[in-house]
């Protein structure tokens, strides 16, 4: 069914013995079917846009005007390139480049700040290691003293309960232990008088 849709109803048409002789020998030269040869010129013709009433030029002609286009097409490539293309290059040059300027300047900024706060947080640091230091020497210093009261306050006491006990037994004693009395008299004296 499609190849009845295909094949369209032949015609003829009247061509001279020299054109005939040129069909001909294209057919042989391309192993082609005359009405093969025939819709193929026609649909070149109609695809190229070729006036077939004009007369071809000359292959050089053809050649000078492919040139012709060609250098015009070169001289608007390299017009776009000059007023287009090379200032657009050189615009993103120059951001790229004071990118990278900002970029080095903030990272040499922010090592700067990094080192100072660093140098700052030690130096702080170390003051108040120092303080600390200094308190620390302050307390035990306090404490040694705090010692060492606590215990010539534990002596006095113990001097003061001596001296009382001494006392106690100077008051319990008679009339007649006049030497006893002495005696505790003596040790209360010596006891008053040690440090």
């Amino acid at each position: 069914m499609t190849l009845n849709k295909q094949k369209s109803a032949l015609t003829s048409i009247g061509i001279d013995k020299s054109t005939n002789r040129l069909i001909d020998k294209l057919c042989k030269r391309y192993s082609l079917k005359k009405g093969e040869i025939v819709r193929l010129a026609f649909a070149y013709i109609d695809k190229a846009s070729i006036n077939p009433s004009e007369p071809p030029e000359s292959a050089k002609a053809e050649l000078t005007k492919i040139n012709k286009r060609q250098d015009d097409l070169i001289r608007f490539i390299r017009h776009f390139e000059e007023s287009q293309l090379n200032p657009m290059i050189r615009a993103t040059n120059s951001i790229a480049v004071k990118f990278e300027t900002t970029v080095k300047g903030l990272s040499e900024l922010l090592s700067n700040e990094i080192n100072t706060t660093r140098a700052l947080q030690d130096s702080v640091l170390k003051k108040i290691s120092e303080i600390f230091s200094q308190h620390a020497g302050v307390i035990n210093n306090q404490a040694n003293q705090i010692n060492s009261l606590s215990q010539m306050q534990q002596r006095t006491t113990e001097k003061l309960l001596n001296l009382i006990q001494l006392y106690s037994e100077l008051s319990s004693c008679g009339v007649m232990d006049g030497k006893r009395k002495e005696n505790l008299k003596n040790e209360i004296i010596n006891l008053i008088n040690k440090s």
